[in-house]
């Protein structure tokens, strides 16, 4: 058998049609979203309640990526790591810095620089879960040390985990709700003369 004989002529290869937009898979919408440009630095101390909303919706759904992704376990990422300010500044600098190094203008390099970050922001997340007594079943606020001088803080008991996404939202909706009363309360003494603070 020679090559003309298994090899179709012109008249015999089918032409494909191209598919329409509408026909070609859409990426699945339960992953990272992707923004027109990448980020700056989420300084959660000065976000209003509209900005805090979002950036809490969306650093948890990249969270919840990131524990899948890599098969992150509690002693990394536990649930309530939303509770733990040391965490939750760990994990938002991870994910901008992920937004950054994947972003289609970075250099090509730039996930590989990421990825060696990643390993030593895992090392940070397990020190800081091990200090703060956060598990994947119970957790309870980061112990603070009580300088000379300071009042003694309440006794910390921990709490179970029953639902994790319901206290996810609890916790936004307080956290939101306080940045609103801070905003009216800013607003309150503004004297609406001047629009200088009373």
């Amino acid at each position: 058998m020679d090559d003309d004989d298994i090899t179709p002529g012109p008249e015999e290869v089918p032409e494909l049609d191209e598919p329409e937009p509408e026909d070609l898979p859409t990426p699945p919408s339960d992953g990272p979203a992707a923004l027109d440009e990448p980020p700056g630095p989420v300084n959660w101390n000065l976000l209003t309640a509209e900005q805090a909303e979002e950036a809490w919706l969306e650093l948890n759904r990249w969270v919840d990526w990131l524990r899948h992704a890599f098969g992150l376990p509690a002693a990394v990422i536990p649930p309530h790591w939303h509770r733990h300010p040391e965490l939750v500044w760990e994990l938002s600098a991870l994910h901008i810095h992920w937004l950054c190094a994947y972003d289609p203008q970075q250099n090509g390099s730039a996930p590989i620089g990421w990825l060696r970050d990643f390993a030593d922001s895992r090392q940070r997340l397990r020190d800081w879960v091990a200090a703060s007594g956060t598990r994947l079943d119970r957790d309870r606020p980061t112990r603070q040390t009580i300088w000379p001088g300071e009042e003694q803080a309440e006794p910390i008991e921990d709490a179970a985990i029953t639902d994790r996404d319901a206290d996810f939202v609890a916790f936004v909706v307080s956290d939101v709700a306080r940045r609103e009363q801070a905003e009216e309360d800013f607003y309150a003494r503004l004297d609406p003369e001047t629009g200088e603070l009373t």
